[in-house]
């Protein structure tokens, strides 16, 4: 099966479906998954969005909202629907999902869902809003399988079957002791595989990964990505069991940090929404353009201070936009790996160290390859060999300093408490510029007039 991926078809198929009668609506919905559906309601305005919500049997459209992304706004669908049809909704929900979704609302409208909700559900969706969004406890889900340590395999089995009739899936079962602390965890096929007279606490698994509740999300999804776990415990301080995190929400951790990184990296603000309007995105970016236009009045200084040098020599605006944009490449290049490595994992003094001497070894090669054929085309075409070489040592030195300064200021940033994707490629952009020109320039000065 391939991933579904909008097409003009089927776009005009739901909107020909939304514009005739009820029956021909629902025999088209049902030949899309509910993931596809929360798809196409990006294509589609409100109130056809609010129209096939109220169609569908409250279990879909439950999926359906779950599935949406969160820049086409679930939360204000959500809060467009009759509030006995929204009840039913959210209530087939996760409890992490609809956390999620109403805590895109403002306390008003949380409190206008919340009372509509049957005494258990809200207070669960109520302890999950009081987390950080970004941490364990804002990631995870208080439904679980739990079962007791003194409890015989009959009574756990029981237990299990009972409670898994109110959990969509289950991947692992937890063992507490009365006052719900976690004491380890149980396979279900040893459980099932052990004599009538075992106890649970006979078949506990006490070498288990368990999270904080303030944990940070990225943790969260390193630590089930490196062990390969389907769920993780998440626990308060005094290891009280509060729920699990799942590694289909890890997924979604994973592509957001990605797309945070990327693009913190290309200075755009992360609260910019991808389908945001143009005014979102000038007021995103715009601050960071005016810092990267002070930052470039230093390159242009450099130029300035050599304007008699290339006076005399005109051919050397042609070769100093090469070097710049090469300078540029390597530090971009250098940047983008550094800042992967660190959101991957801290990075011991020796780690760091290492990764600077790997970007000062390439930028070096680069440089020198790059810079002969530079070296060959001013010996060749511009019939000028020591312009040749003051090309050749202006290139491999910048991108030497180009892989050491996209390697080392993200580590610096780092280690001095500040985001480095964000901050790191206005600072090297400036740095392969500078000292680009300066080499080139400074060069010529000396050895060509």
């Amino acid at each position: 099966m391939q991933s579904f991926e909008i097409d003009k078809t089927d776009v005009l198929k739901l909107k020909q479906a939304l514009e005739g009668n009820e029956e021909d609506l629902i025999k088209l919905l049902g030949e899309y998954h509910a993931s596809e559906i929360a798809i196409l309601f990006s294509k589609i305005p409100l109130e056809s969005q609010k129209r096939i919500i109220n169609l569908l049997p409250a279990e879909s459209a439950s999926e359906v909202i779950s599935e949406m992304d969160f820049e086409a706004h679930p939360e204000e669908l959500l809060l467009e629907l009759d509030p006995e049809r929204r009840q039913e909704i959210v209530e087939e929900l996760d409890y992490d999902d609809a956390t999620d979704i109403i805590a895109q609302l403002d306390e008003e409208d949380q409190k206008e869902i919340l009372q509509d909700l049957d005494t258990e559900d809200a207070s669960n969706i109520r302890n999950l809003l009081s987390y950080k969004e970004d941490s364990a406890g804002g990631l995870m889900n208080t439904q679980l399988i739990k079962i007791y340590a003194n409890m015989s395999k009959k009574q756990a089995i029981d237990e299990i079957i009972q409670q898994s009739e109110e959990i969509e899936e289950f991947y692992t079962v937890y063992v507490v002791d009365e006052a719900d602390t976690l004491k380890g965890i149980i396979s279900l096929k040893n459980l099932i595989k052990a004599k009538a007279s075992v106890k649970v606490a006979d078949l506990i698994n006490e070498d288990f990964i368990y999270v904080k509740a303030q944990v940070d999300q990225e943790e969260v999804a390193d630590l089930i990505s490196q062990y390969n776990l389907t769920s993780i415990p998440v626990v308060d301080d005094d290891m009280k069991l509060l729920g699990r995190v799942t590694f289909d929400d890890v997924i979604d951790v994973l592509e957001e940090e990605n797309t945070e990184d990327m693009l913190k990296i290309s200075g755009v603000s992360e609260d910019e929404e991808l389908s945001g309007n143009w005014q979102a995105a000038v007021k995103s970016r715009l601050p960071w353009l005016l810092l990267n236009l002070v930052t470039a009045f230093l390159a242009s200084s450099v130029i300035r201070y050599f304007e008699p040098t290339i006076n005399h020599l005109l051919i050397l605006p042609a070769y100093m936009t090469i070097i710049a944009g090469m300078g540029g490449n390597t530090a971009t290049q250098a940047l983008a790996v550094t800042v992967r490595r660190i959101t991957l994992s801290d990075l011991s003094d020796n780690q760091a160290y290492q990764t600077v001497i790997k970007e000062f070894t390439v930028g070096l090669v680069n440089g020198a390859v790059i810079g002969l054929v530079l070296f060959l085309v001013a010996f060749f075409y511009d019939s000028n060999p020591m312009l040749g070489l003051v090309i050749f040592i202006a290139m491999a030195g910048n991108l030497i300093i180009a892989g050491l300064a996209g390697s080392t200021i993200p580590l610096v940033l780092k280690r001095i408490g500040i985001d480095p994707a964000i901050a790191s490629s206005i600072i090297i952009t400036t740095f392969t510029d500078v000292f680009g020109f300066l080499l080139l320039l400074g060069l010529a000065s000396k050895l060509l007039l």
